[in-house]
């Protein structure tokens, strides 16, 4: 990467430190390629959730105030879309949903291709410990609640409800922790928080889709195999694929499967890998700088190259992360949180929201621990670098806020049903809550001082 003006030569960092750069600030591959894209991740995520965390809030408000009818009025107000054989009439509400979170579970998609093809999910020795303990932190919860909600019983669709961690709350929860957490242990939450979306998702597609059109769906497959298609035919027009995913998007909207999904399905089948190598890019910089410099016909060229030699995955992470964790999250939470909390008593008694409180705060770091218990005995992984049992408690805790996506498989489970919808919302946000303060409790307990990684210092445009 070029240096802004005025700026060292990343390649010659290490002159400014007396004894060489930290790690993650070095021009080594693993440093650029991995560590410097993790930390921007979590700081954005740690960000995010400060703007979720004040549009649920300010949802909650009014919801509750004088004005709470010009909360409902606004989000149940109607926009109809009509282009010929696309019509679509949804309140504002449905169109954050079902469209606009489209942006949100895409990111998702992303994410865990490149964790798949460059991440801790490409190792399966290291991702071992927290699929496992993902996998744990989704059963137990998920059991809990079917205990309290039977078969049969108005609830029971709830059960994918306690299932889920929200990374940006999770992640921001850590984020106020700082130094005492090891970062080791934050990427194994993050690992973990990612491998619970990939179970979220399935969850979402396999049982809560209904009235499923199969000409519809198969629309959705065709489209998604046209633009994997287009992809061996090295067709790299971004209106293409952006034609194709639209069509993809109303496809299975159509069809009966959640259409957010589209946006996952679609953020798998992004290439994680460059076009160019970028050694490709390097050395034609430097033949074109030579004389320094550039004409119109270099400048494009060098432009192209340069961008190619970056995956399509990491470039669409890095313009899109940010937007999803500004914009779309605070506006999900914006139009969903607002719930009445005069029936707050309920969540306690009733089995809809006692199922969710405990699912959350109990059901979650016992089934991580648990789960990760059993597979450092059986020595299908080992404990994160500087964590503790204690510890790994700690982050199961975290590990309960549920938040987004459990307000929006909420949704799914009760559709038509206000007051069990409205109940579970009450209870996501109060078993989040409890789950962040048990966290941070733990955490503070069990964390051994302040860690020894210092927080490097980079040049501008690192």
């Amino acid at each position: 990467m070029a240096s802004r003006p005025g700026s060292p030569d990343p390649r010659k960092l290490d002159e400014l430190w007396e004894t060489g750069p930290v790690y993650s600030a070095s021009d080594k591959p693993l440093a650029r390629l991995v560590a410097r894209p993790v930390r921007e991740f979590l700081r954005v995520e740690a960000a995010g959730s400060l703007l979720l965390l004040l549009a649920a809030a300010v949802a909650l408000v009014w919801a509750n105030s004088p004005w709470a009818s010009s909360y409902d009025s606004l989000w149940h107000t109607h926009l109809v879309l009509d282009l010929g054989p696309l019509h679509l009439d949804e309140s504002l509400q449905h169109w954050v949903n079902d469209a606009l979170m489209v942006v949100f579970f895409f990111v998702v998609g992303l994410e865990i291709k490149y964790e798949l093809v460059n991440g801790d999910l490409r190792d399966p020795k290291t991702a071992a410990l927290p699929i496992v303990a993902a996998v744990g932190g989704m059963v137990v919860p998920a059991g809990i609640y079917l205990a309290l909600n039977l078969p049969g019983s108005d609830g029971n669709a709830g059960w994918g409800i306690p299932m889920a961690t929200d990374i940006a709350f999770a992640v921001g929860v850590l984020g106020i922790l700082g130094r005492r957490i090891p970062s080791a242990a934050r990427l194994f939450l993050l690992t973990l928080a990612i491998v619970d979306d990939i179970g979220a998702i399935l969850v979402i597609a396999v049982f809560y889709t209904a009235d499923l059109s199969l000409g519809w769906l198969a629309i959705a497959v065709g489209l998604l195999a046209v633009m994997v298609l287009a992809r061996l035919l090295r067709v790299w027009s971004t209106v293409v694929y952006v034609v194709l995913g639209v069509g993809v998007w109303f496809a299975l909207l159509e069809s009966g499967v959640h259409a957010t999904l589209a946006g996952v399905a679609i953020g798998l089948l992004a290439p994680a890998t460059p076009l160019l190598k970028e050694d490709v890019a390097r050395g034609y910089a430097r033949e074109a700088l030579k004389d320094n410099q550039l004409d119109a016909d270099e400048l494009h060229r060098l432009r192209f190259l340069l961008r190619e030699s970056v995956s399509v995955v990491e470039r669409l992470q890095s313009s899109l992360h940010p937007l999803s964790a500004y914009v779309v999250l605070p506006v999900f939470a914006l139009a969903n949180a607002g719930v009445e909390l005069g029936a707050i008593g309920k969540v306690f008694t009733e089995p809809v929201g006692l199922g969710i409180v405990l699912g959350l705060v109990l059901g979650k770091p016992v089934g991580i621990f648990l789960a990760s218990f059993v597979a450092v005995r059986l020595g299908l992984g080992r404990l994160p670098d500087g964590t503790s049992w204690p510890m790994l408690l700690g982050l199961g805790a975290v590990g309960g806020i549920g938040f987004t996506v459990s307000i929006f498989i909420a949704g799914l489970s009760f559709p038509g049903a206000d007051l069990l919808t409205e109940e579970a919302k009450i209870a996501i946000l109060l078993a989040s809550l409890l789950a962040a303060v048990v966290g941070v409790v733990l955490l503070l307990l069990t964390a051994g001082g302040t860690s020894s990684e210092e927080e490097p210092v980079e040049p501008a445009d690192a």
